[in-house]
C-alpha cells in the first residue's frame, strides 16, 4: 500500500458549539491527518480561544487568522464563497516545499464530525481506484433522534468534506472562490479524466442541517443559482425543482430553488467560463435522463450530477 500523506484545512468563522467535537473526531481517527490547519476566519464568539487550547493538545494540529478586513461582509457566507476564500488563504499559509510533500489534501467544515475510521476508509477507496481524483464520505444529519444519510448523487462529493489527490487538485487549478465552487471542481476533474465519488463506508455527521445556517429557503435559492452558474440545463433544471420540492417546506423548497435559477438566468449571472464545460456538463445531464427514462434496468454508467 502506497504511503499517504495528509492535509486537512478547515475555515470556520463562529464554530465554538463545534469545532471542539471536530477536534476530538480527528484525534481519535485511526488514521490521523499529519497536518491539520484550522483557518479561523474573522470569529468573535469562543471559537479563537477553544482553537488556540486545542492547538495546544494536539500536536497535528495547527491555527492561523485572516488579516483584518479579509472576511467578507456578508449575512449569506455561502453565495460569498467564504469558505473557499479562508480556505485558500490557509493553503498559501503553508510553504510550497512542505507541501509538495502532502499525496492528499482536504476541506473539512468546522461543524463536521467524522466517524473514527473515516480517513482509513476513504484512503483505502483512493488505493483502490488510481483514476479517483475527488473522495469524500457519506454525510448524516440528526431528525428526530436518528443520524440519517442525506440525499446526493454518489458522483458529487459535498464539499464540507472533500479530499483531493495532489495531482488532481493541480489540474483542476485548486478550489475557485465562487458560488458552486464544490461542483466547478468535480466537473472539472472529470473533464481531466479522474473520477468523483462518495462512499457510504466513511461517515460523518453534520451538526448543522445543510444550509440552515442562513435560512433553509435561502438556501434553496442559492442553490438554484449555482446550478444556473454551472451551466445545468433548463429540462435538468425541472427535474430537479420536482425532487427539491419534496424537502421540508414541500413545495415551496422547489418553487425556490427554481426561483433562484430563473432570477440567475433573468439577471445573467456569469457562467463558469472554461472551454469544453457547457457540453461536458449537458452531456453528463442528458446521458443521466436517458437512464432514467430506460428505468431501473438500465446500466450503471458513471454519469455525473455536478454540483449534486
Amino acid at each position: 500500500m502506497p504511503e499517504h500523506r495528509l492535509l486537512i484545512i478547515t475555515p470556520v468563522r463562529n464554530e465554538a458549539a463545534h469545532i471542539e467535537r471536530v477536534a476530538r473526531g480527528l484525534a481519535e481517527q485511526t488514521r490521523r491527518p499529519e497536518y491539520w490547519l484550522v483557518v479561523d476566519d474573522g470569529s468573535d464568539d469562543e471559537t479563537p480561544q477553544i482553537l488556540h487550547r486545542l492547538a495546544n493538545e494536539l500536536d497535528f494540529m495547527h491555527v492561523v487568522s485572516t488579516p483584518p478586513g479579509f472576511t467578507a461582509a456578508s449575512n449569506d457566507r455561502l453565495k460569498v464563497a467564504a469558505a473557499p476564500r479562508a480556505f485558500n488563504y490557509g493553503l498559501h499559509t503553508i510553504d510550497p516545499r512542505e507541501l509538495s510533500l502532502f499525496t492528499h489534501l482536504g476541506k473539512l467544515d468546522g461543524d463536521i464530525e467524522l466517524r473514527l475510521d473515516y480517513f482509513a476508509s476513504l484512503l483505502a477507496e483512493f488505493d483502490r481506484n488510481p483514476r479517483l481524483g475527488i473522495g469524500g464520505g457519506v454525510v448524516l444529519e440528526e431528525r428526530g433522534g436518528e443520524w440519517e444519510p442525506t440525499s446526493s448523487a454518489p458522483e458529487h462529493v459535498r464539499g464540507a468534506l472533500k479530499l483531493y489527490t495532489r495531482e488532481c487538485f493541480a489540474a483542476i487549478g485548486g478550489v475557485w472562490e465562487r458560488l458552486g465552487w464544490d461542483g466547478i471542481d468535480e466537473v472539472t476533474a472529470r473533464m481531466h479524466g479522474f473520477e468523483t465519488c462518495s462512499f457510504d463506508c466513511a461517515e460523518a455527521l453534520h451538526h448543522r442541517h445543510t444550509g440552515s445556517a442562513d435560512g433553509r429557503l435561502r438556501g434553496h435559492v442559492r442553490w438554484g443559482e449555482a446550478h444556473w452558474i454551472l451551466h445545468h440545463g433548463l429540462p435538468w433544471t425541472a427535474l430537479r425543482a420536482a425532487k427539491v420540492a419534496w424537502i421540508r417546506p414541500r413545495g415551496v423548497s422547489g418553487a425556490a430553488y427554481l426561483y433562484g435559477y430563473l432570477r440567475a438566468a433573468v439577471s445573467r449571472v456569469p457562467r463558469v467560463d472554461v472551454e469544453g464545460y457547457r457540453k461536458f456538463v449537458r452531456a453528463e445531464q442528458y446521458r443521466r435522463i436517458a437512464a432514467r427514462l430506460r428505468g431501473p434496468s438500465a446500466p450503471n454508467g458513471a454519469v455525473p450530477s455536478p454540483g449534486g
